[in-house]
């Protein structure tokens, strides 16, 4: 595939993407069940995990993915990493990461806000 953009030349062609990493799967058995618990709240049953946990499960990988954007954009000013666009796509990553943890921040202060402004 040839194309070109008036004042710009590419020295060398452009290499392959690498593969895509395949699809998690999950099996019926991993699907942890769930009952009714007091008040109508929905409990996991047996799997020990709680909305704490996993909030701090979340925040540890947004914390992983920044990391990973930040040492790879070192590299690629040093010019360690030899392609770039393995750093825009872990920076592009991050940034929806966080856009999304905002996003849910913002959605549960609207609805602590909400249940505050409740009449009892």
């Amino acid at each position: 595939m040839a194309f070109s953009i008036p004042g710009v030349s590419l020295a060398a062609p452009l290499p392959p993407l690498p593969p895509a990493p395949p699809s998690p799967s999950i099996s019926p058995s991993a699907i942890p069940s769930q009952t009714t618990g007091v008040g109508g709240a929905v409990t996991s049953a047996g799997t020990g995990l709680d909305f704490g946990s996993s909030l701090a499960s979340a925040m540890d990988q947004l914390g992983a993915l920044q990391q990973n954007s930040d040492a790879l954009a070192t590299k690629v000013a040093t010019g360690e990493l030899k392609n770039p666009h393995e750093y825009l796509m872990a920076a592009q990553e991050a940034s929806i990461a966080t856009q999304t943890a905002v996003a849910v921040r913002n959605k549960a202060l609207e609805a602590f806000n909400e249940i505050m402004r409740m009449p009892l």
